[in-house]
């Protein structure tokens, strides 16, 4: 099964115009959109079909609501670059916990028709306290790097944080999944590099022993992960950074 669990840390660091930093432990569901009844069916409390303490709904991610998260994500990847995903698509998410979700962003990795490498990756990016959502799309003719280590550039074009400028570049390195996970990505502005978050995940199998186990090591993992969130733009308003609001 290629479905697991990926545990590790989050860290984010802004260095201009004021320095702020934090760490934060946290789990996903990496889940291959083909084996979710393997991965769901028979779990106590784990969930695809309806309100349980874990669940993945539906709703909680991009698309139209009559196609399912594998359907939205070929097609959304057809019109973007021309090519529908051949090979298996798996997610990196959270789900939604004792019926609250919050993912500031999914990975979708799009495999090729061996399943053996990642095509295209789909991140699915959510903000608060507006409740919009947008998804990037990077495919591997324009990865500047390498198979392992991938690189893209791109533009910022939707507002996540209100204490960033919408003027800003993206540098993105991200790892396929094995093992361990990362991501990487990085905010720039004409002076320089300002931003950077960083993801590190090892690979977890996923069992119900498993899953009870995250669940009771982080309970509530999203009402933490919006909680630090406000924590943090608090903290940045307190040191006088510029808000700049909703673009």
């Amino acid at each position: 099964m290629h479905s697991c669990i990926y545990e590790g840390e989050v860290r984010h660091a802004r260095y201009r115009p004021k320095e702020n930093r934090f760490r934060t432990s946290v789990f996903f569901l990496y889940l291959d959109l083909a084996e979710l009844d393997t991965v769901f069916n028979g779990r106590w409390l784990w969930s695809t079909k309806g309100f349980d303490l874990a669940y993945l709904r539906r709703k909680d991610h991009f698309g139209d609501p009559s196609l399912t998260i594998d359907e939205a994500v070929r097609a959304l990847v057809q019109q973007k670059t021309g090519k529908r995903p051949a090979g298996p698509v798996r997610m990196m998410t959270h789900l939604r916990y004792l019926g609250h979700n919050f993912n500031p962003a999914t990975f979708y990795y799009c495999y090729d028709a061996a399943g053996s490498r990642v095509e295209t990756i789909v991140v699915e990016v959510h903000n608060t306290p507006w409740g919009e959502v947008h998804c990037y799309v990077v495919d591997e003719r324009d990865n500047m790097g390498s198979r392992e280590q991938k690189r893209f550039r791109l533009k910022k074009d939707f507002t996540v944080s209100p204490f960033m400028p919408m003027d800003l570049e993206y540098e993105w390195n991200l790892t396929e999944p094995g093992g361990t996970v990362s991501v990487h990505m990085a905010d720039f502005d004409k002076e320089g590099k300002i931003f950077e978050a960083k993801l590190a995940v090892e690979r977890r199998e996923i069992t119900g022993a498993s899953l009870a186990r995250m669940l009771l090591k982080y309970p509530m993992v999203t009402v933490k992960v919006i909680a630090g969130i406000y924590w943090q733009a608090f903290r940045l308003w307190r040191k006088g950074v510029t808000f700049y609001g909703h673009a």
